[in-house]
């Protein structure tokens, strides 16, 4: 028998598993540590700790044969366990994250309580008898009330009635567009006061904490479409302010398709399934979406981002986020200043690629959602600096571009950003549908010193917005949902509607009145006041002239793109086109491009097949500007931060593995914040090469090479050679090489990388970068090495178009 010691560390075997919500090894032991610790992280061990124990203590349901025969005619109590700590039963271990909004992070157990901040809306069951919504205690949870043991059910069977009943309208109408999305909780710090251009509270003075609630989505897809799609990326943001809620509800790229709120219904129609068989889900790469946007030259600059890797980010956790439109600042003396908002992400700016992107959306179509969940449990939360760029009208006025137009940015050359606070988020929701599906984000709420500008995709968005929510929510009273309602108290004078939580005392609800005291009264000059914009214009429907410009930012766009990132782009078009049908389609997009960049056009056309079109007309005769490239529009430009942490790395294992080769790397990456798991071709145990058991983390099936950011080929000759055998492990090899990820082989990892065909070179003859050989006495070295390339995220160098085989 092998010896049964683990070759790690007590105190870490399985950390990497604890921090994944996939899988994890046969036994139920549970390390002492996750390595870089945090107080959540902490929680979290302690929540799976005791959720193990908890969830043992129940082997059986030991009271199913009371359901049958004459012992179903007397109910019996519910069988039950006793956690020993409240964690084991928690939704979340970021739980103990306090904030005004939230509550005090303690969770209340075994009581409703309808009180205080959130915390009036969590419920706990523990030791608690099971009710229904009027608070009757159920006497049989298992059968439906029958005349006789088999016989017909009454109708008379209320309980059963309510339970049907509440779960045939469990489901409410998703949202049109956002419909996929996943949400935190955290606060926004204010680096320093902003009262010279803002009286808007939240930046009033250094270190002020507001409360947020972030939501991130996709936009064409369905409630159940996967994540990892390509599309734009929502990015809302609501604060809970001291002078009520500001929602910044944006996107992950500062541009959009159109420039007028007219023509909104328009372009989500075409980029949604086709209406006369429902295809395809979550994708613009089909007909009616080309067709609407080629007909629409103002859409290229924003078809550049959405063809490039911005559109495909790692993470949520490292993707830039833009308030899009320009938007106004006032401050207390009136004056104001146009402003454009945007986040930007300390883990830096990082993507998938394509061939990743799919085969991520079959392996785990939650892999965003997973991501920002694991972090958040981990005490690894997600940070990211607000900038803005502040200009005024008369700059505005020079630019050569109209600032109220969406389909522009303000390149940062022209207007720095200006960083003026972090947000952090800390703490994972309680209820997803309770807090991420009911939040409602609206471009009209904002607060004192905030304004909006007469861009006229805003301008609709602002009346959007709030109407959608009356369908979706249930009537005109969801700012009253608990995860809507601000830190600040309310009064006016609405009432009633569907789903009133309220109950006002009195008479009055109107205004002026005497039978109240004339309250609640308005505020005057402390309340909101619009910007006293003065226009004399006559009505008209059209657009300024600089909107004429269609191409001029995308080729800004275009050209401050790496090789790679170009590359990319070319790749996208031809990948999107080539599922189009209608040929014409296909040469108007083309005849787009070809005003763009000759190379960008030929590349596409070549890819294609087909020759160049003649350019399309300009819309205006005006001089077309002319840019410098901007490198900030990069995202090899922003490595962030935080190098490794959070970072997934696979430990491939064999039987005959060396054990020294694992213990050292598994457990530097953990201090480094990173998450290695030991993957093998099944669940259950390897033997090492000094006879000792080694748990496998993870199957080969359940964590294919794409849920990884790289890979250690652990030495040890049995090992490596049980892994050529195994065509998961050479296919997990060579997708991890196809995604320029960075590799460290250990030992005799030789014949490994023959058996897949791996090159141990970039295609130019020199040194992969991100390919590590190490032997045992340069294993620091070696680790040190993979760390670095670890933290550049990606070797495109080693890209070739087509992948050689």
């Amino acid at each position: 028998m092998p010896n049964q010691e683990t070759t790690l560390e007590e105190s870490l075997a399985g950390a990497g598993s604890v921090l994944s919500s996939v899988s994890g090894p046969s036994t139920d032991n549970s390390p002492d540590s996750l390595g870089a610790e945090t107080s959540v992280g902490v929680r979290l061990l302690e929540k799976v700790t005791e959720g193990k124990k908890l969830a043992a203590a129940i082997p059986a349901n030991e009271n199913k044969a009371n359901e049958y025969g004459e012992a179903a005619r007397c109910p019996y109590t519910g069988a039950t366990a006793e956690p020993a700590s409240a964690s084991a039963t928690a939704s979340t271990s970021s739980e103990i994250i306090a904030s005004e909004k939230v509550g005090s992070g303690e969770p209340i157990i075994g009581e409703n309580p309808t009180v205080a901040p959130l915390d009036r809306v969590r419920v706990d069951a523990s030791d608690q008898v099971l009710t229904t919504n009027q608070g009757v205690a159920v006497a049989d949870n298992q059968h439906s009330l029958k005349i006789g043991l088999r016989g017909p059910t009454a109708m008379e069977d209320f309980i059963l009635r309510e339970k049907l009943t509440h779960f045939d309208h469990e489901r409410i109408p998703e949202r049109v567009v956002h419909a996929r999305g996943s949400a935190a909780h955290g606060y926004f710090e204010t680096y320093e006061s902003l009262t010279d251009i803002t009286r808007a509270n939240l930046f009033s003075e250094a270190g002020k904490r507001t409360p947020v609630f972030v939501r991130f989505s996709t936009v064409a897809g369905e409630r159940g479409s996967a994540d990892t799609v390509r599309d734009v990326r929502g990015f809302a943001v609501k604060f809970y302010t001291d002078e009520g809620n500001w929602d910044l509800v944006g996107n992950n790229i500062p541009v959009f398709f159109i420039q007028d709120a007219m023509k909104f219904p328009d372009v989500v129609h075409a980029v949604k399934p086709e209406p006369h068989h429902a295809m395809p889900q979550a994708s613009s790469a089909h007909d009616t979406f080309w067709d609407f946007v080629s007909l629409t030259p103002e859409s290229t600059h924003m078809l550049l981002w959405q063809m490039s890797d911005r559109a495909i980010p790692r993470s949520y956790r490292t993707m830039q986020g833009f308030g899009v439109h320009t938007f106004r600042l006032v401050n207390a003396a009136g004056e104001s200043v146009f402003c454009k908002f945007h986040w930007t992400p300390l883990a830096g700016t990082h993507s998938l690629v394509w061939d990743e992107a799919v085969k991520i959306s079959g392996a785990d179509p939650d892999f965003h959602r997973r991501d920002l969940w694991e972090a958040i449990e981990a005490g690894e939360f997600p940070e990211w600096e607000l900038g803005l760029q502040l200009f005024t009208e008369e700059q505005a006025n020079s630019f050569p571009f109209d600032v109220l137009d969406p389909t522009k940015i303000v390149p940062e050359e022209l207007v720095p950003v200006t960083r003026v606070g972090k947000m952090t988020l800390n703490r994972n929701p309680d209820n997803f549908f309770a807090e991420t599906e009911q939040v409602a984000f609206c471009t009209a709420h904002i607060v004192p010193g905030i304004d909006f500008t007469n861009d006229p995709l805003l301008q609709g968005r602002i009346h959007s917005y709030l109407d959608t929510q009356l369908t979706r929510l249930g009537g005109p009273n969801f700012h009253e949902i608990p995860i809507n309602s601000p830190i600040v108290p309310v009064f006016n004078n609405q009432r009633d509607g569907f789903h009133r939580q309220a109950i006002h005392r009195g008479r009055v609800n109107y205004e002026p009145n005497s039978l109240a005291g004339g309250c609640p009264f308005q505020a005057g000059i402390a309340g909101f006041s619009s910007f006293p914009e003065t226009i004399t214009e006559d009505k008209v429907r059209g657009k300024p002239e600089l909107f004429a410009d269609h191409y001029s930012q995308a080729r800004l766009f275009w050209q401050s793109q790496s090789v790679a990132e170009q590359l990319h782009i070319i790749a996208a078009f031809r990948f999107e086109l080539s599922r189009v049908q209608f040929p014409a389609i296909r040469q108007r997009v083309l005849s787009l491009l070809v005003n763009v960049d000759p190379i960008l056009a030929e590349g596409v056309a070549d890819g294609l097949g087909i020759d160049l079109p003649a350019p399309a007309p300009l819309a205006t005769n005006l001089p077309t500007p002319n840019y410098e490239p901007s490198p900030a529009l990069s995202l090899l430009a922003r490595p962030g931060q935080t190098r490794i942490r959070t970072r997934r790395i696979a430990i491939l294992v064999g039987n005959g593995v060396d054990a020294e080769s694992i213990a050292p790397i598994y457990e530097d990456l953990l201090e480094d914040g990173a998450v290695p798991r030991i993957v093998g071709s099944r669940l259950g145990k390897v033997t090492t090469a000094d006879g000792k058991l080694l748990d496998v983390e993870i199957s080969l099936e359940a964590g294919p090479s794409v849920l990884y950011d790289a890979v250690v080929i652990a030495a040890g000759e049995s090992s490596v050679q049980a892994l050529t055998r195994d065509a998961h492990a050479l296919d997990f090899l060579r997708q991890q090489y196809r995604h320029c990820k960075p590799i460290l082989a250990l030992g005799a990892a030789d014949q490994l990388f023959a058996k897949a065909d791996i090159l141990k070179t970039l295609p130019d003859g020199t040194d992969d970068p991100a390919i590590i050989f190490a032997g045992m006495a340069e294993l620091t070295a070696g680790l040190e090495e993979f760390k670095n390339a670890l933290a550049n995220h990606r070797s495109f160098a080693r890209e070739m178009d087509p992948p050689i085989v």
